[in-house]
Formats: C-alpha cells, sequence, structure tokens
C-alpha cells in the first residue's frame, strides 16, 4: 500500500497521507510517494488544484523516528533525507496548480511543514497545529524555521519553535497560520468545494499569481512591481484573459480552457 495515494476527483487533484497506522509519520517511502504522486498530478491536463489531507485520526504528527535513529549515525545519509523531504516540500510551492491543506487532529513538527508548504489551509475546529522539535532536543529540518518566519514574523516563530506549544485551530487561524476553521465533520466537504472553485478559474491566471506573489517576496519593492507588469502584461494578452473579457461583456461565465502542459 502506497504511504501516499493519487485520486482525481473532477478537476482536484488529492493527495492523501496514508500511514494511519504510524500516525501519517514522514518516511522516506512517504516523500517518494509525495514526489510521485505530485507527478501524476501535475501531468494531468484536467487536475486544477490539489488538495492534501491526512487518512486517520490525525493529519502529520511529524518525522518516522526510526527512520531517523537509523540514519543519524551517517551524516551523508541524514543531510539525503532531509534534502529529499524540502524537495518534495518545495514542490508544492513551485507548483503552478494551487495546493491546499485540510488538517485534522494534529500536524506536529514535519507535519507542519508539510502545512507551511501549501497555498490555502483549512483546519478542523478541533485541530491542533505545533512545531515541537524543542521538545525533544531537536530542530527543523523540513523548513518551519524559514516558512514560520515569513508567514508569522521573527518573534512568534521563534515562540512557536521556543515553546514547542500547540496551537488549537482558532488561535492559529488568528495568528494567520491557516486560512480557514470549519466544523470537523465538514473539512474534507469545504476544502475541496474552495478547490473546485479555484479548478473553475483560469489555470494560467492563477499560476502567475502564484508566481509574481512568491518571487515577488525575495525582491525589492520595485523589482517585484516590475515583476507584476511584466506577467500582468502576458497575463492580458492571454486565450483566457480573452475569453474571461469576452464573458463579462457578454454577461456569462467564463469558460476557460485546458490547463497546458509544458514539455
Amino acid at each position: 500500500m502506497s504511504a501516499v495515494t493519487a485520486t482525481v476527483d473532477g478537476n482536484v487533484g488529492v493527495l492523501t497521507l496514508n500511514r494511519p497506522e504510524k500516525f501519517n509519520c514522514i518516511s522516506k517511502a512517504l516523500v517518494r510517494a509525495l514526489n510521485e504522486g505530485m507527478d501524476a498530478l501535475e501531468s494531468n491536463p484536467e487536475v486544477r488544484a490539489i488538495v492534501v489531507r491526512g487518512e486517520g485520526k490525525v493529519f502529520c504528527t511529524g518525522a518516522d523516528l526510526t527512520e531517523i535513529l537509523e540514519t543519524r549515525e551517517d551524516q551523508t545519509s541524514l543531510h539525503a533525507l532531509l534534502d529529499d523531504l524540502l524537495r518534495a516540500l518545495r514542490r508544492f510551492e513551485t507548483s503552478p496548480l494551487p495546493v491546499l491543506a485540510a488538517v485534522h487532529g494534529l500536524a506536529l513538527a514535519g507535519g507542519l511543514e508539510i502545512v507551511m508548504s501549501c497555498d490555502i489551509v483549512f483546519a478542523a475546529k478541533s485541530a491542533r497545529l505545533g512545531d515541537q522539535h524543542s521538545q525533544y532536543g531537536l530542530v527543523p529540518g523540513g523548513g518551519n524555521s524559514q516558512r514560520l518566519t515569513r508567514v508569522l514574523g521573527r518573534r512568534r516563530a521563534l515562540d512557536l519553535m521556543f515553546s514547542a506549544r500547540w496551537l488549537g485551530a482558532q488561535e492559529a487561524y488568528d495568528w494567520g497560520l491557516v486560512n480557514y476553521v470549519v466544523e470537523d465533520d465538514a473539512l474534507v466537504d469545504e476544502a475541496m468545494a474552495y478547490a473546485k472553485k479555484l479548478a473553475s478559474h483560469s489555470s494560467d491566471g492563477l499560476a502567475m499569481i502564484k508566481r509574481m506573489t512568491d518571487e515577488g517576496l525575495d525582491m525589492t519593492l520595485p523589482d517585484g512591481l516590475s515583476l507584476e507588469v511584466q506577467l500582468a502584461v502576458d497575463g492580458l494578452r492571454s486565450p483566457d484573459s480573452s475569453e474571461g473579457l469576452q464573458a463579462f461583456q457578454e454577461r456569462r461565465e467564463p469558460n476557460f480552457r485546458t490547463r497546458q502542459i509544458e514539455g
């Protein structure tokens, strides 16, 4: 049984962390399966958004410590393990598709690092999120020191990492860590409805918005604004833009073209 399953519901791809007996802990097999799942979904032109969720009682409680214990004595192997994880999570960020997380139960340590790599986060009311590395003398290795700081600011990020405390879903929302808090039994339905709404938009347009936002974060404001203008000019001359403007004039819903796969 694969550690991650990739399925398609309409125009939405679903990646399900599928190690419920191990609380969906991150293993080498799970990282490989994440990459394979992304390959399958990104190469499918019908898929226009992705939802990441967990099977069982929790979203993900972090790394599989059995594998960490087996690997930690060899520096090269440990470096490779963390590099593979970082590459897999970067795929969520660099994908042209919107990637959503649907979080229930616990998202801790490496589980939070998966969440932080996604574009939009839905959390069940009973969900709890935290970086608990420091509680056990560990440090983040899947991106929390960088992504938490960018999302929360330095002080809140350090508070979360230093204290190892868990945030309830509402507090995580108040901090800006999640976008939506929903009833537990409505989590997947709400996330899927949102993803299907995004799937009805222009895939090219959403990819441009994601690119200008993410690349602009690492630029000066003038350079970021120049990038926005450059991409906006391309966007305003695209087939989807033509369809959108025509639909507006005709007072109807636009019918955007199938997502184009590069290569």
